[in-house]
C-alpha cells in the first residue's frame, strides 16, 4: 500500500485531501509544517508528497529541495493558492514534479496522485550492467531509472528521466513540449506543457554537475528541444 504525506498548514484541505485518499486504499499522514514533515522524511520518506508552498516553521519550496536532495526519485505535487506563472515555474525548479492550484478539484489531484504511483511501479533499485540507451557520453537504463554521464551518475526524478530518455531515444529528433511531457506523464491528462521548460533546466543543471561544459539540450524555437550532443 502506497503512502501519501499531505503538508498543508489548513486543517480543513488536509483532512479533505486525506479523506478522499484513504477513500482510494492509500496511506496519509498529515502535517501541518514544514519542520515537522522533514522531521520525519530524513528518517522515512514516503512514496508521493503533496505539498503547501506557504507554511510557518520551513516552507514548502525549502521541504522540496530538501526531499530532492536526499531521494530525487520521490514525486512532489505542489498544491498551493500562489497561481501566477513565476510562482509555477520557481515551485517546479525546486525540484517538484506537479503543481496544482488552490481552490483545486480533487478529482484532478487524485487522478495526478495516482499516475505518480503507476510511475512507481516501474522504479527498480540499483543498475543491471546492459543500457537502453548509450549515446554519446549518456547512458540510460529505463527499467531501473538509472542515468550515466561520462559513466558518473546523475540522480534524476522520474519524470526527468522519462523526458531525457524520450530525447534520447531519437538523437536529432525534434520533440515538442507536448511531446515531452506526454512522454513524462503517460498516465495523466492534466499535464502542463510550459512544464516542459523547467525540467530540462534541472536535467541539464544535474548533468553539469558532472561535467560543466556539457552542452545536452538544443532548444528549437517555436517547436521544442532536441539532443543537442554527438555520438
Amino acid at each position: 500500500m502506497y503512502r501519501i504525506a499531505v503538508v498543508d498548514d489548513e486543517k480543513n484541505i488536509r483532512s479533505l485531501i486525506s479523506f478522499a485518499l484513504k477513500e482510494e486504499g492509500f496511506e496519509v499522514d498529515e502535517y501541518s509544517n514544514g519542520e515537522d514533515a522533514w522531521n520525519v522524511f530524513s528518517r522515512k520518506v514516503p512514496d508521493v508528497i503533496v505539498l503547501d508552498i506557504m507554511m510557518p516553521r520551513m516552507n514548502g519550496l525549502e521541504l522540496c529541495r530538501r526531499v530532492k536532495s536526499a531521494a530525487p526519485h520521490i514525486p512532489v505535487i505542489f498544491l498551493s493558492s500562489r497561481d501566477n506563472e513565476w510562482d509555477r515555474v520557481l515551485g517546479l525548479e525546486t525540484g517538484a514534479d506537479d503543481y496544482v492550484c488552490k481552490p483545486f478539484s480533487m478529482l484532478e489531484l487524485t487522478a495526478r496522485i495516482k499516475a505518480a504511483v503507476r510511475r512507481l511501479d516501474r522504479e527498480q533499485p540499483g543498475c543491471s550492467s546492459s543500457f537502453d540507451i548509450e549515446y554519446g557520453p549518456l547512458k540510460i537504463c529505463e527499467a531501473e531509472l538509472v542515468c550515466l554521464w561520462k559513466d558518473q551518475p546523475v540522480k534524476l526524478s522520474v519524470t526527468e528521466h522519462r523526458i531525457l530518455s524520450s530525447l534520447a531515444s531519437a538523437p536529432g529528433t525534434v520533440k515538442s513540449r507536448g511531446q515531452l511531457m506526454t512522454a513524462a506523464f503517460p498516465e495523466d491528462s492534466y499535464v502542463n506543457e510550459r512544464a516542459a521548460d523547467s525540467h530540462i533546466k534541472r536535467i541539464r543543471k544535474k548533468i553539469r554537475v558532472c561535467d560543466p561544459t556539457a552542452e545536452i539540450f538544443e532548444a528549437v524555437y517555436g517547436l521544442g528541444y532536441r539532443l543537442g550532443i554527438e555520438a
